[in-house]
């Protein structure tokens, strides 16, 4: 998943961190103003491809001229991103000052000593819409910034469902009746996600546990929870859609944008993806511009459970100048450039105030629903070892998708290769 990225575009564009931690400067490193902490700083974030920050960081450093920021800007991909972080945060050298981190990161980073643990009430946190604080914390502690957040949508064809006479889907029921039975009258497919297995996969894998009433893990990654009726129900209807056809096999090669593209040309009934979809079958070059909506995910009985997406803002353990890093993260947090952030970045801001802001809604019609599905989404699952769970949830679902395993079966091999991943800790 791109995050926020990921998620999509949405979740590439971010920045950095953070917090009252001395760092290096508790030691008396001074900034070039002579202060201890303060000075230049290097922040380190995926490619931005809104090209937003820049100004912001380019307003920021007009105004500090002692404290600058350098933009280094990693690959667009999450995992490329997060594997060069980590090769830097291993070698000692610290070169990045702050990071731009994936929201499911935080717990590898912070149980490994990479990121330095926070300050609670240096930052805003009360204004944020609440589920995105818990992405941020480890261990009872918080080692990060919410700085932009993100939640899987329902996008589907409100032109076709209006001339049935049908309503967007609530339940797993309601969606499997219309993809098999409105689509192939149109002629385009029922369903897609993101089904390739990178890190997409997993996201879509826990919404469906985790909209069953499942769960995957519990106890920071020391618990596995997943071999439940729930996660087999889940798993369930995403192998019976393939199977059955409302699933086009298309769809298991789909990331983010391949699946926002097949949308955006007519090819789908309903899409599950982040915000940032929106805007883009919203433009000109859309073949559906005026003719879709988007709705919170639906789930087993009811609405669903979206997993949070977006990016949280850290400071590296070796940072120099934390005094600064702590301004600036105030800086990014101010309700003057979140409103930026969805005004000129087209991401969802962590301020819960803007989801009610009427000049905004009309810019952006589909905020009142992804207020909804923050308040009731859920982190992916916590683990020290968050890339190996990632990885084995992948390769499960992905057989099952495919048809190489039962989901029953699919989900125990899941339960037997999470207990070995948590007992290597």
């Amino acid at each position: 998943m791109r995050w926020t990225r990921t998620a999509g575009r949405a979740l590439l564009a971010t920045a950095v961190a953070l917090t009252g931690w001395a760092g290096g400067a508790a030691n008396g490193t001074a900034g070039a103003g002579g202060d201890a902490g303060r000075g230049p700083m290097t922040l380190a974030t995926a490619g931005d491809l809104t090209n937003y920050l820049g100004p912001l960081l380019a307003d920021w450093n007009r105004a500090h001229p002692r404290e600058r920021v350098t933009l280094v800007e990693l690959p667009e991909s999450a995992d490329e991103s997060r594997a060069q972080m980590i090769t830097e945060l291993r070698s000692g050298a610290g070169r990045y000052d702050l990071l731009n981190i994936d929201v499911a990161w935080t717990s590898e980073f912070a149980a490994a000593g990479w990121i330095a643990p926070l300050e609670r009430d240096r930052f805003p946190l009360k204004s944020f819409l609440p589920p995105v604080v818990g992405t941020a914390t480890y261990a009872g502690k918080l080692y990060a910034v919410p700085y932009v957040t993100n939640t899987g949508m329902l996008y589907y064809r409100k032109d076709l469902l209006d001339r049935e006479g049908e309503r967007p889907p609530h339940t797993w029921a309601e969606l499997e009746r219309q993809a098999r039975t409105i689509a192939p009258k149109y002629g385009v497919g029922g369903y897609a996600g993101q089904f390739l297995p990178y890190e997409g996969l997993t996201v879509n894998a826990a919404e469906m546990v985790y909209s069953a009433g499942g769960s995957i893990l519990g106890d920071e990654g020391e618990r596995v929870t997943v071999d439940s009726a729930a996660a087999r129900r889940g798993i369930g209807v995403l192998a019976r859609g393939v199977r059955d056809g409302w699933i086009p096999r298309q769809a298991l090669t789909y990331k983010e944008e391949e699946s926002r593209r097949a949308f955006q040309d007519g090819k789908l009934l309903f899409l599950r993806n982040w915000p940032y979809a929106f805007a883009a079958a919203a433009g000109e070059d859309s073949k559906i511009a005026g003719k879709f909506g988007a709705v919170p995910l639906p789930g087993s009985d009811g609405s669903g459970t979206s997993v949070l997406g977006g990016s949280n803002l850290a400071v590296s353990a070796r940072a120099e100048h934390p005094a600064s890093a702590k301004d600036l993260i105030a800086y990014l947090t101010g309700e003057p450039v979140q409103r930026r952030v969805l005004t000129e970045g087209s991401l969802p801001p962590v301020r819960a105030s803007f989801y009610r802001d009427a000049e905004l809604v009309r810019r952006f019609p589909y905020l009142p629903a992804l207020r909804e599905s923050v308040l009731s989404a859920a982190p992916r699952p916590k683990s020290p070892r968050y890339d190996q769970v990632s990885l084995a949830v992948q390769a499960v679902v992905q057989d099952a998708m495919a048809q190489r395993q039962k989901p029953e079966a699919a989900v125990r091999r899941l339960a037997v290769e999470l207990a070995a991943i948590a007992r290597r800790g």
